[in-house]
């Protein structure tokens, strides 16, 4: 039994029973015997299908982000947000599918795209819709067919989608929540009808479900954790650079892949930099995630705030110092403070993991060399943000950061038309995007 748990209260909500053996093997039938039929449907049926589903995000859009913030506490206007972008993810995929699914023609032949089978998708809890659309949009306009294992305490959020999914009128089978814990998912991957697996979520996770498609010679793509540099250089606009670090460290109370973790400022503006973040940083309003002038709702449960705090804890032993906030806040619920770590040695263990809440590590760089260093001096490979206004800067760390994903002047933001991913121990293959469609499907050579 799941049963979902509201961070800001700590009182439980909705429960949602287990799937038994006979109900999860009936599941995978399904999901087998959909493909059969959609597979074979013309690309009109599909693009009319996600603009259905897209219908139903608009017209259940409240209702959906409640869900949300309940289940995982992130603001409602939030939650309102990412639905809104779920409707505009199946949109694109309606919209430009069919060309992305072209016949590639070259000397002698033709290449044409084909779908494999079901999927399976286990997703985290951080953005417990917009993760699964990142899957979902591009497996309907592919043929193919998705099964869903959600993270437990987002079990409403799951059934929701596919709620949302089946009021649109798709065929029987052709999506499923599979409300299962983690031990079941490595025999899922081994059932020959499931023909791939995708995960967003962590290096632990990604590492166990990696190993068990390699033991079944099945396709994976892994989005995994993130430690993402925010780099300010001298000639960057720091009025804007320090009220954008100060989203980009905070949105979703910090619980965030691509969330910017590490900045990494210039020498020559640290001082004055830190001057402006900070003020941000403490002018940051957490509370009731209800409520509109809410900036930052709780994490996502006890255990994750204490998680973040035992990391705070280790960096201040190490010599790292907490300038402000970072500590739990008083009352009911999963809250804490938006807070500044400096001081922080790069090679310290937990400057070498993900922070995973609304705590911002600061680091200074003499010169560009610096920077760059500093961005790869940690395992992940997910994004980045770098703010110059020199041309030859950008061009190098354009070139230099490790990182599947830059933004320039910009808050790094997954969009549906651009491709999605990392490097290093971030993981492997690109979601959204034309790139995200074919992860999945067979292009076929045919020649004559």
């Amino acid at each position: 039994m799941f049963t979902s748990i509201d961070p800001a209260t700590g009182t439980p909500g909705a429960s949602f029973a287990e799937l038994t053996t006979a109900e999860l093997e009936t599941k995978v039938q399904r999901a087998h015997d959909a493909f059969r039929a959609w597979r074979i449907t013309d690309h009109a049926t599909r693009t009319d299908l996600l603009e259905r589903i897209a219908e139903q995000f608009d017209a259940n859009a409240h209702r959906l982000a409640e869900i949300a913030t309940r289940e995982m506490g992130k603001t409602l206007k939030s939650a309102l947000a990412e639905v809104e972008k779920c409707a505009a993810g199946f949109r694109h995929y309606a919209q430009e599918g069919p060309a992305m699914l072209a016949p590639r023609e070259f000397p002698g032949g033709t290449a044409t795209w084909h779908p494999l089978g079901a999927v399976l998708a286990v997703m985290p809890w951080n953005f417990p819709y917009w993760q699964v659309v990142r899957f979902l949009a591009p497996t309907i306009m592919a043929g193919n067919v998705g099964l869903l294992k959600h993270a437990s305490n987002v079990q409403g959020v799951a059934a929701a989608i596919e709620e949302m999914v089946i009021a649109a009128g798709a065929p029987a089978g052709l999506f499923q929540n599979l409300p299962i814990k983690s031990d079941k998912v490595a025999a899922l991957i081994a059932d020959d009808r499931i023909v791939a697996v995708t995960l967003t979520g962590s290096e632990g996770a990604g590492m166990q479900v990696a190993e068990a498609a390699g033991r079944a010679l099945k396709k994976v793509v892994l989005e995994l954790g993130g430690s993402d540099p925010f780099i300010v250089m001298p000639s960057a606009d720091l009025d804007l650079a320090a009220k954008t670090a100060v989203t980009a460290r905070i949105q979703n109370t910090g619980q965030s892949c691509i969330c910017a973790k590490r900045m990494i400022v210039h020498a020559d503006v640290y001082d004055a930099f830190l001057e402006k973040f900070a003020a941000g940083m403490k002018a940051v309003v957490a509370g009731d995630p209800m409520e509109s002038v809410t900036d930052m709702g709780p994490l996502s449960s006890a255990a994750q705030r204490q998680t973040v705090l035992d990391q705070i804890a280790m960096i201040e032993a190490e010599g790292g110092k907490l300038l402000l906030g970072g500590e739990a806040l008083p009352g009911k619920g999963a809250f804490m403070s938006a807070g500044i770590l400096v001081d922080v040695p790069i090679d310290h263990a937990v400057a070498q993991e993900e922070l995973f809440g609304p705590v911002a590590m600061l680091f200074k760089a003499d010169d560009i060399d610096a920077a760059i260093t500093l961005a790869n001096a940690v395992p992940f490979g997910l994004g980045s943000s770098v703010w110059t206004n020199h041309a030859d800067e950008r061009a190098r760390f354009e070139r230099d950061i490790e990182a599947g994903m830059i933004a320039v002047n910009a808050m790094l933001a997954s969009q549906p038309h651009a491709p999605f991913g990392g490097i290093k121990r971030s993981g492997h293959g690109r979601e959204l995007g034309p790139y995200g469609l074919h992860e999945f499907m067979n292009l076929k050579t045919v020649l004559g």
